[in-house]
């Protein structure tokens, strides 16, 4: 049987969001994997992800990022 030249691979699954920020700045198409939110509220799952996301660019950078006030699932 031959595999499918398009098949995904598990594990390798994103959704993507946009983020708004307390300070009025907005980022879109987040990358949040699809493993990371399985069985749980989408948006708050996210939040918790790019929020844990942006914590470590701030440490890596030196420039934090304002707090997350939403994220939305992008394309609904």
């Amino acid at each position: 049987m031959a595999l499918n030249a398009r098949a995904k691979k598990k594990g390798n699954e994103y959704l993507l969001f946009d983020v708004l920020y307390e300070d009025g700045s907005q980022t879109s198409n987040r990358k949040v994997p699809a493993v990371e939110i399985e069985g749980s509220n989408e948006d708050d799952a996210a939040k918790a992800f790019i929020e844990a996301q942006d914590r470590k660019i701030a440490e890596a950078s030196g420039n934090p990022r304002g707090p997350v006030k939403a994220v939305i699932r992008a394309g609904r």
